[in-house]
């Protein structure tokens, strides 16, 4: 899977086809008409209120696609960069999310040789100790 250019409805209408979820519960459980699924269907983004509705339906985290896009694509923080204060209104996140996809993807570019393993470091912001755990892991 790709999470570099995120088509949310496409995925939305591949999940509902493997499951085999009527349009007729669709629409009672979005409270929507079979019209306004097709466009969301068709559309690159969607609400975030939406999405957690999609997500609850199908039974799969939509958002986690965005996760794994902010974790290989995002840009590396900065090494002198002060610290910010912890936000009292938002939760935080202690460790980024790796998801069995997000690791999997790293590993087969490493072993393919397409990527060394300090080209990961410095493109994803993986620290080595991550992924030697991952190698480990996988013997």
């Amino acid at each position: 899977m790709l999470y570099k250019d995120i088509h949310i409805g496409q995925f939305i209408k591949e999940r509902v086809e493997e499951k085999e979820i009527p349009m007729e519960r669709i629409c009672n459980f979005l409270n929507q008409d079979e019209e306004s699924i097709e466009k969301i269907y068709k559309s690159q983004t969607i609400d975030a209120d939406i999405l957690l509705r999609w997500s609850k339906l199908l039974e799969y985290d939509f958002f986690r696609i965005y996760s794994s896009h902010l974790i290989l694509y995002a840009p590396p923080s900065a090494v002198n960069k002060p610290v910010s204060q912890k936000s009292d209104k938002l939760p935080y996140f202690r460790k980024n999310i790796y998801t069995q996809e997000i690791k999997d993807f790293i590993i087969k570019r490493i072993t393919s040789g397409e990527m060394t393993l300090d080209e990961i470091v410095k493109q994803y912001s993986i620290p080595k100790s991550t992924l030697h755990r991952w190698f480990q892991k996988m013997r």
